[in-house]
């Protein structure tokens, strides 16, 4: 089954899976929620938008650079307060990841990674890592990206995205039937706001193992 890959760096990220009220939190690596959104985004579809054929993609991801997790503190006075009788100071911590970089790939069926992979490189709407002033550089699109490749091995086998060996050995996080739970899995349309759970393996890919190189397998054809 053929796997697409896309490349999400940037200066800013942020994969919130449990934000609430004033405290927004995030994963070390993008969520399937995020991910499924930047894809909704790339083929122009509403919140609204039925979102359930994205959500089937078996989804993995390659941390090449974790980045450093920071927090960010803000505050508001004189917000009016929910209850419209009174006004108050907030403050609020965000969450997110600098410079931080990973491969993700996601594995179905090839007329809807086909379409992905041409929406990746001609979006319909602007493309986000997890909060909308948290723009990617360079773009999440890879030309050699649609690969024929199971999931695993297209996320091992991808030449590293910072241009030489990386420093030290890898995680690689895929979607499996048991491991560590991640309540990310969309449910519904994003209006909805409604998430399921699923299942992620983690485990270590050595950093000899990735290589230098091109791909080591074809790139599949896309019409």
């Amino acid at each position: 089954m053929p796997t697409l890959l896309l490349r999400l760096q940037g200066p800013l990220q942020s994969w919130g899976t449990r934000s609430r009220f004033d405290h927004r939190d995030t994963w070390p690596y993008p969520t399937k929620s995020g991910v499924v959104g930047l894809l909704a985004a790339a083929l122009g579809r509403d919140r609204k938008e039925d979102v359930s054929d994205l959500a089937a993609l078996r989804m993995g991801v390659r941390v090449d650079r974790k980045g450093v997790l920071k927090v960010d503190y803000q505050t508001a006075q004189n917000v009016l307060a929910a209850d419209l009788k009174a006004k108050r100071d907030v403050q609020s911590w965000r969450h997110f990841l600098s410079d931080a970089a990973f491969l993700v790939g996601l594995e179905g069926e090839r007329a809807l990674l086909e379409a992905l992979h041409r929406a990746l490189k001609n979006p319909r709407f602007p493309l986000y890592l997890g909060r909308k002033s948290y723009v990617p550089s360079p773009p999440p699109y890879l030309p050699d990206g649609l690969v024929e490749a199971p999931l695993a091995e297209a996320l091992r086998g991808y030449p590293y995205l910072l241009g030489k060996r990386p420093p030290e050995d890898l995680l690689l996080a895929l979607e499996a039937e048991e491991g560590r739970l991640v309540y990310d899995q969309p449910a519904g349309p994003f209006s909805e706001r409604r998430f399921a759970a699923r299942y992620v393996r983690e485990e270590v890919l050595p950093k000899e193992a990735v290589p230098e190189g091109p791909p080591r397998w074809e790139v599949a054809h896309v019409g």
